[in-house]
């Protein structure tokens, strides 16, 4: 069996930053997926989307720009996390896109990262990008040396990109027929620093993400395709590994606004949020910021306490658990796992933990039981009075899963005072598990209509 048969039906953008690779990553995949700024080496992280092009289906992913790495500053640490990620993703490469920037010509990365595909042994097509017009086309020639096919093209305009495609789609190796349940969507969010990419890394048990000291390493939300078992009892998982979250007064460049629109959105889209917190500083009000948005948009949500290994010894896990609840009350809901992602402490426990939650999302609660726990929840303590009178709860039904939500059938939805609405959220929770699981009480006034 060739090398290429081994290769599954993935496309890969590389090149040297600033050529357009993330404005082709969204051309390719129907939408502003990738942050596009002038700025160079805004992406770091792989980034990957199973795309549609006509009939066919392919996984696409966008790599950070390759540079020169003298291993003197900063940023060449993250510029040698970069290449590793490069390196990494060809290794799945059925089709590699390299693009050059037509409008500055050859410069001495492209032929850096032309060797490096060689060495590779990868089916690279070369994409001119900045090709806006046809007076440009002719200054594609020059990439002919470098010894693949070269298109013409623009992201930007649209233009080139379906001829270059058509060699993509010709390239790559036959699709199998299987068909893959809906992957659970689980985001990794907390603030910079907090140790997200590392909890992936090491849950993955490899280097999928740039793990780096400094804040902010991760620019843009990462999907991380991950599966335990195999065939029907199969378990599949996407990680969203996102940016930090500062506070909004601390965001100084339009990168990072960006990056933070991007994990807000990630956090609304979630199945799950793991927020991830480092234990030996305590929840900070940034953290509880987090927390309060992830409670607002009512998504199931796990603590992970991280960096147990260094406080482990200065304060017990049953007297720091209280406290938290105490700063975040709006996350009582959540359960919570102290893990170390340096040394691997819970950290397959997590799954175990989300498989649950994922189960308490799904949950059917039959309308003759939970009619009978909201009795003895009112029988147990009853409604305050409201202007002289008190709530009446004719029944009850669960309308909705992924928050668990319950219409409640009354005299008068005024009459339903805020603590009291906590209370039975905590009489049900206590009832029926529900962990990590919000409860969306909708209480309705019972009318004819309803009646029937």
């Amino acid at each position: 069996m060739s090398n290429q048969d081994k290769k599954r039906r993935v496309v890969v953008i590389v090149g040297r930053p600033n050529v357009g690779k993330s404005a082709l990553f969204n051309r390719l995949a129907g939408g502003r997926i990738a942050i596009v700024h002038q700025e160079s080496g805004v992406t770091r992280d792989r980034l990957m989307r199973e795309i549609s092009w006509g009939s066919e289906r392919f996984e696409l992913i966008d790599t950070g720009g390759i540079c020169n790495i003298q291993l003197s500053t900063k940023q060449d640490e993250i510029n040698l996390g970069i290449r590793k990620q490069v390196e990494i993703a060809l290794e799945d490469a059925a089709v590699v896109i390299l693009v050059v920037n037509i409008e500055s010509g050859i410069l001495p990365m492209d032929e850096e990262v032309a060797r490096l595909l060689h060495g590779k042994g990868c089916f690279t097509i070369i994409a001119a990008n900045k090709s806006d017009n046809p007076a440009r086309d002719n200054g594609a020639a020059d990439f002919e040396k470098f010894g693949f096919p070269v298109f013409p093209v623009s992201a930007l305009h649209d233009r080139g990109v379906d001829i270059m495609m058509q060699s993509v789609i010709a390239s790559l190796p036959a699709a199998e027929n299987t068909t893959v349940s809906k992957p659970l969507r689980i985001v990794v969010a907390g603030k910079p620093n907090a140790g997200k990419s590392m909890y992936i890394n090491r849950l993955l048990n490899n280097d999928r993400l740039i793990v780096s000291n400094i804040p902010g390493t991760t620019r843009d939300s990462i999907d991380i395709p991950f599966t335990i078992g195999k065939g029907e009892q199969a378990r599949h998982y996407l990680f969203v590994d996102t940016a930090g979250m500062r506070h909004r007064s601390k965001i100084d460049d339009s990168v990072e606004w960006y990056s933070h629109l991007r994990s807000t959105n990630s956090i609304e889209s979630a199945d799950i949020v793991l927020l991830v917190m480092d234990c030996t500083v305590g929840p900070t009000e940034q953290d509880k910021k987090i927390g309060s948005f992830i409670a607002k948009e009512k998504k199931a949500c796990i603590l992970l306490f991280n960096k147990w290994d260094l406080a482990e010894g200065k304060v017990t896990q049953t007297k720091y658990a209280p406290a938290v609840l105490e700063s975040m009350p709006f996350l009582r809901y959540c359960p919570m796992v102290f893990i170390s992602a340096k040394t691997g402490y819970n950290i397959r426990t997590t799954i175990d933990v989300i498989d649950h939650v994922a189960a308490q999302l799904q949950i059917s609660l039959p309308t003759g039981i939970l009619n009978r726990a909201i009795i003895d929840a009112c029988e147990r303590v009853h409604a305050p009075s409201v202007g002289g009178r008190h709530l009446k709860i004719f029944y009850v039904t669960q309308v909705g899963h992924s928050p668990v939500r319950i219409n409640l059938y009354v005299n008068n939805p005024k009459f339903a005072t805020h603590a009291y609405r906590e209370y039975l959220s905590k009489r049900l929770r206590e009832k029926f598990g529900l962990d990590g699981v919000p409860i969306v009480l909708n209480f309705r006034e019972r009318t004819q209509k309803a009646e029937k």
